[in-house]
């Protein structure tokens, strides 16, 4: 990522101007439900939700410390919510990229973004969880260290 918070895609065997392209990275970035819900929806297989059963916007600036959004031009291709205790420890959710916007670093550009917005707040601690499959993205690429940790399903 430069210091203006884009990541270039590396090329690809497409074509030269999906080989330049270039995805802003932006802390606290704007965004619409109707986005978020619909990459929400590509990202993990789920259906589209309504901005009345879940409104990002008003949940984001509720409970988050920030969020990042990765636009190419007008497209929202990525997001993480960045939730906090209010003092030292912050937690990313719901990392998403467009299925077709992967294996280019962007995801890695999101959670760095996420890192940076929660240090400057003064958090010490960033944490995630994530399925073993995602450990090598995680771990390897974003940097975070392996930590015992617990769920409970609460349905």
């Amino acid at each position: 990522m430069d210091p203006s918070g884009e990541v270039t895609n590396p090329p690809t065997p497409a074509t030269d101007d999906e080989a330049t392209e270039r995805v802003r990275v932006v802390w606290r970035g704007d965004f619409v439900n109707q986005e978020v819900n619909v990459l929400h929806a590509v990202a993990f297989g789920t259906r589209v939700y309504g901005d009345d059963e879940w409104d990002w916007l008003t949940l984001t600036r509720r409970h988050s410390l920030g969020w990042v959004t990765a636009r190419s031009g007008a497209d929202l291709v990525g997001f993480a919510n960045v939730l906090w205790d209010g003092l030292v420890h912050a937690w990313i959710q719901d990392v998403m990229v467009s299925p077709s916007y992967r294996r280019r670093g962007i995801g890695t550009a999101v959670v760095h973004a996420a890192r940076d917005g929660a240090a400057a707040a003064g958090c010490e601690w960033l944490h995630v969880d994530f399925e073993p499959e995602l450990s090598p993205f995680y771990i390897e690429r974003c940097g975070f260290e392996p930590a015992q940790a617990g769920t409970m399903r609460l349905d």
